[in-house]
């Protein structure tokens, strides 16, 4: 999608971090911006910065588990601006912790953020994108969704956030194929960032009620992956501006995977190694193995 000036966005999870940044950034590109998150409070101040920059906004709270927000947040959209030409299905939520440990209720929430939210945009918007581009030969439409690189890789201690993230790699290559058969105006792209400073590994203070344990107290293995995540987020180096950039570059280029860290890709290749040769999973600490041993420690002590 070569021209963005005078298009829309809809971005999720748009009140901070990936979705907030590239909300801004596509106002500075002149686009009208669609701007939907849970928190309403956090949305309608991230919403008045971005309409400072001169776009026209409009901002739709929205529980993306809910498939009734999507089609409440997609007649919104029609009513103000038309069609959208790009949608960003952003919004994300983290939760860490040995697999067998994780409570049916965090299965929900992750899923139901990470994963669901994709769906129900996807199954939403892309129908409105098809039509728009039957009835309209210059119409053009791009859908990023966001995973992760451990949607690609799977880092012990975070299995359902691996999980919910290589669902959405899944869903958006067929995404992918599946625009492909159908018209040559729109098409996907799938980001997938790594450490990059966002309120993500904060995201447990907005989980809803309905999916909150009886028993709230975090499990021994979900602290201490609450702990790794914090320094990680707190040493990483790319901003979340500049992801934002990377994304509005893919539409632009029509590429499908956009990565913030390339360098990381070596643990995916020989991820993909150990699943074409058969072998079992390689040791991930196996260029760090301090932190293997740290994690093993800290994940033992009190068992």
């Amino acid at each position: 999608m070569k021209v963005l000036k005078g298009r829309t966005a809809v971005i999720t999870g748009a009140a901070s971090g990936l979705g907030l940044e590239t909300a801004r950034l596509a106002a500075e590109r002149g686009m009208n911006v669609v701007m939907a998150d849970v928190q309403g409070d956090a949305l309608e101040a991230a919403a008045a910065g971005v309409r400072a920059l001169g776009a026209a906004v409009l901002s739709v709270r929205t529980d993306v588990r809910r498939s009734s927000d999507l089609e409440t947040l997609a007649a919104a959209t029609l009513e103000r601006f038309g069609t959208p030409n790009l949608v960003f299905n952003n919004a994300g939520v983290i939760s860490g912790g040995l697999v067998w440990e994780s409570r049916a209720e965090d299965w929900e929430w992750v899923l139901g953020v990470n994963l669901m939210g994709v769906v129900h945009g996807v199954r939403v918007f892309t129908p409105l994108m098809l039509r728009a581009a039957r009835s309209d030969a210059s119409f053009e439409g791009h859908i990023v969704n966001t995973a992760s690189m451990a949607g690609l890789v799977n880092p012990p201690n975070m299995g359902v956030y691996n999980v919910s993230k290589h669902a959405v790699v899944s869903l958006s290559e067929t995404l992918y194929q599946d625009l492909a058969l159908m018209t040559g105006q729109i098409s996907a792209s799938v980001l997938c960032p790594f450490f990059v400073p966002t309120a993500i590994h904060r995201s447990e203070h907005n989980r809803p009620d309905d999916v909150r344990a009886q028993d709230a107290t975090p499990t021994p293995s979900a602290l201490i992956a609450e702990a790794m995540l914090d320094k990680a987020v707190a040493n990483a180096k790319v901003s979340a501006a500049r992801v934002a950039e990377l994304v509005l570059d893919a539409v632009r280029d029509r590429r499908f995977y956009v990565y913030s860290h390339p360098n990381a890709l070596g643990s995916v290749r020989t991820r993909l190694e150990d699943v074409v040769s058969g072998r079992n999973p390689s040791d991930p600490f196996a260029d760090r193995p301090h932190l293997g041993a740290e994690l093993r420690a800290a994940l033992n002590s009190d068992r």
